[in-house]
This record gives C-alpha cells, sequence and structure tokens, in this order.
C-alpha cells in the first residue's frame, strides 16, 4: 500500500506532530508499507530554517525508509494570526502540487493546522483516493482558547470549513475519545471517526542515570528540579510559573527546555525578577533531550484555564511517563483522567501557582508517594507505546483504502 502523508511539521522538528508523524511512519515502513511524507524545512517554533536545510521549491530524500519530499513553504514563527495563516496556506498549496506527482492508494493530512487537510482534499478529488483527517488539535477553537477572537468573522468561517473537511473525508482519526465525542455531537457519524491516543517511543524514551555532567553545567546537582520540556506557546500559561517562582521552598528549582511564542517574554521576567531559582534553555535536538529529561525529578505539563483544553491530551505526559518522571499537570478533562486512572502524577487546576507549590512540596518530601508514581508512569507508558498504536492506526488506513 502507497500511504501518502501530508504535514507542515516533521523531523528532525521535535513537537508532537513532528514526533508521532516520523515515528508512525518509520513503523508502517517496517511493517512493508510504502510511505512518502510531503513536509517542507524544518523552522518549527521559530520559523527559521534549521541548519543543514534550505527553504527549496522541491527536494526528495530518504529518512528510516520514509520518502521525503520537502516543498518550499512561507515561514512565519509559531506567533500572532496574519502571518501564520499565510504560512499554513502556502503549504497547503505546495503540498498539493507535489502531491499530484506521488502515488497514493491513501491520502493522510495532519492537524493542528487543518489547511493542509485542503490539499488533502484536492488530491483525493485528482487521484480519485480515499483521505484520513487526523485530527489532533479541534482548530479554530484552540485560536479561541489562546485569545485570539478579534478576527471573529474570519473564525466563524473557518469552524464552519472544519465541520465540512469532517464531512467530506473519508474517516477521521483523533488522537482522544473527547475530540471523537464533539465530533459526534456535531453531526459527524460515530462510525466515521476512529480514536488513536498518541504515545511515546519506548526505546528512546526509558529511564536512566542522571546525567551529572549536564546537571554540573547547569548548576542543579543538589537541586530538586521541576522541569517543562516542550514548546514555549500561548497555550501553555507558563509565565504563571516564573512569576511567583520567587514562593517556592528552597531546593526547587525551575529548569525550562524548549522555544516557542513566549519564550522572549518569559526570559525578560526572569530577568527581570532576577530569579535563581529559574533557568532557561533554548530548543535541544532530539538527540539530546533524553539528557535534559534525566536531570529533571518532576515533569511539568500544564495549560491554560480553557474549556477547549479539556479535550487535550498533552503528548509530553507520555515521555515524561517513558522516563519515570511523575507529572505534575495543570489540564483538566481527557489528560487528567489519563493521568489518575495510572496514578502517575498529581493534578492541579490550571493557573493555580497556590496548588501547583503544593504538589512540588508533596512529591519532594514524600518519598513514598514519589516511588508509587513512578510506578504508575511505567504502566501508563506500556499502555501507550508508540509501536502498538502505529500499527493501530495502520489497520484503520489498511480499511480505508480497500474501500
Amino acid at each position: 500500500m502507497n500511504i501518502l502523508f501530508l504535514s507542515d511539521n516533521f523531523w528532525p522538528e521535535s513537537n508532537a506532530p513532528a514526533s508521532r508523524t516520523f515515528e508512525h511512519c518509520t513503523e508502517w515502513v517496517r511493517l512493508g508499507e510504502r510511505v512518502t511524507v510531503i513536509t517542507c524545512a524544518p523552522n518549527f517554533p521559530a520559523g527559521k530554517v534549521y541548519p543543514g536545510f534550505k527553504n527549496k521549491l522541491w527536494t526528495v530524500g530518504y529518512i528510516n525508509g520514509i520518502r521525503v519530499v520537502r516543498v518550499w513553504s512561507y515561514m512565519a514563527p509559531n506567533a500572532g494570526f496574519a502571518r501564520r495563516i499565510v504560512d499554513f496556506m502556502s503549504f497547503a498549496i505546495a503540498s498539493f502540487l507535489a502531491g499530484l506527482f506521488e502515488k497514493a492508494d491513501v491520502i493522510v493530512a495532519t492537524s493542528p493546522q487543518f489547511f493542509t487537510t485542503w490539499s488533502a482534499v484536492g488530491l483525493s478529488i485528482f487521484k480519485r483516493r480515499p483521505w484520513v483527517f487526523e485530527l489532533r488539535d479541534l482548530w479554530p477553537d484552540s485560536l479561541v482558547a489562546v485569545g485570539i477572537k478579534q478576527q471573529g468573522r474570519l473564525l466563524t468561517f473557518l469552524a464552519k470549513l472544519e465541520l465540512a473537511l469532517y464531512r467530506n473525508a473519508s474517516l477521521v482519526v483523533a488522537v482522544t475519545d473527547a475530540f471523537k465525542e464533539n465530533l459526534v455531537r456535531r453531526g459527524i457519524p460515530e462510525d466515521k471517526i476512529s480514536v488513536v491516543y498518541s504515545g511515546v517511543d519506548r526505546e528512546r524514551f526509558k529511564p536512566v542515570p542522571r546525567d551529572e555532567e549536564l546537571a554540573s553545567q547547569l548548576q542543579i546537582n543538589e537541586k530538586f528540579v521541576v522541569g517543562y520540556i516542550g514548546t514555549h506557546g500561548m497555550a501553555h500559561g507558563l509565565a504563571t510559573f516564573i512569576e511567583a517562582a520567587d514562593r517556592l521552598p528552597q531546593p526547587v528549582h525551575l529548569l525550562f527546555v524548549g522555544d516557542g511564542a513566549e519564550r522572549n517574554r518569559l526570559n525578560a521576567l526572569v530577568t527581570a525578577r532576577n530569579l535563581k531559582n529559574v533557568t532557561m534553555i533554548g530548543q535541544v535536538s532530539k538527540e539530546e533531550i533524553v539528557r535534559y529529561w534525566s536531570v529533571i525529578d518532576v515533569a511539568l505539563v500544564p495549560l491554560r484555564q480553557s474549556d477547549t483544553f479539556l479535550t487535550v491530551v498533552p503528548s509530553k505526559i507520555f515521555e515524561a511517563a517513558a522516563m519515570a518522571k511523575p507529572i505534575l499537570l495543570g489540564v483538566d478533562g481527557q489528560a487528567r483522567a489519563i493521568l489518575e486512572r495510572f496514578e502517575a502524577g498529581l493534578h492541579f487546576a490550571p493557573e493555580d501557582f497556590g496548588a501547583f507549590s503544593l504538589g512540588v512540596r508533596s512529591l519532594m518530601t514524600d518519598a513514598s508517594l514519589y516511588s508509587r508514581l513512578q510506578e504508575g508512569c511505567r504502566e501508563m507508558s506500556r499502555a501507550f507505546d508508540r509501536r502498538s498504536l502505529a500499527s493501530k492506526m495502520l489497520e484503520v488506513l489498511r480499511r480505508v483504502a480497500k474501500k
């Protein structure tokens, strides 16, 4: 079977869509399928091309047996609205044109930016092949959740278009049960939606000894480290923790690793408050990320307070679990249900620093609780193994292709 996958995020980017797509496609190739990914030059989240790559009109290469077609796109940082829309639409057009020359028995387009699905619709028509909408985010709801409200008419139009795309797709693969429930309430037939959760590559993310050399470089050897590893975006509400960091007890230290729309503002906050218990590290490579996981004691996974995020399950909880790092989760809804089902961490109300601080104290002082949560992490990572989830999605694609 020829699988044509459209995603503007792909290896070596390390955000959730890029990691899921790369790991799924790698497994599909291992299972004997022919996979082509159409993407652009890696540039997330800063909107700048990674070293060693160029934003060319069209290039072809192979990674882990995956045929990778990179096309030109307008690049913008992961911030704001207008420039990101141009970024998304340019990739939709370029991926459609490139896709006309690629073989496909089934076409997959992944969100969170759903303009990629426009390309899939066009290719489905021209090639007379089914297409699958991989739903990673309820877009444009997520834009409203982070405060982008001034574009009212445009958002209303995009919401209607989003619903039309769900109806047009041969199948929707949602990453949470809550996403499926949302679509069913809005009139999408239940049998048209499959759920394949995100997961973790347990061969790459697994418990390892603390990297003492890195801890020494960061001057956190004797600290109890609460770490946030991921995109510093508008959705995450990270300023809540920095603004009150000086209220944390000794020897708690906050470590932030990553880049994104909010990073400069967060850096400025740390500098302005002269915080000695906060360290900001920029984006690191996929090869280096496990070293940083090794030096933290607790994983911080927050989102801002919003009903939209009740349906979201941040993929970083699975990486934290695989590393056996108890999770402090500032997200309600589906994510909280998973955390509590496996007892893999503690929940606190979104953007509630006081509740977060109490959770930190509990994990720092109660060794029995910490050990019990570590075991819950191991159970959760086994339940969300990426290879088994990739196989599940492949069976879904095979059924669609046969129809």
